[in-house]
């Protein structure tokens, strides 16, 4: 899959890093399945949808992707 380089900028009050996502080594969710890629960057997660790379990817720090996590396993988040 193509790599595409994407420019975010950073939000008022945002309390992450803005990370260059051009060379994330990008993996599909649901052993490629799903609608959602992943890549771990800098100690951050980022997710972005597989099928829009170019869109802008939500970045979570480690403690927040475990939340997140855990409230999809546990029905909160319709991953689908």
């Amino acid at each position: 899959m193509a790599e595409s380089t994407t420019q975010q900028r950073a939000l008022t009050g945002w309390d992450k890093p803005d990370l260059d996502l051009s060379n994330a080594q990008w993996q599909s969710s649901s052993r490629g399945l799903g609608d959602v890629q992943i890549a771990f960057v800098e100690g951050f997660i980022a997710m972005r949808n597989s099928g829009r790379p170019e869109s802008p990817s939500l970045i979570f720090t480690p403690d927040e992707w475990g939340a997140f996590v855990s409230g999809a396993r546990e029905g909160e988040f319709d991953l689908t």
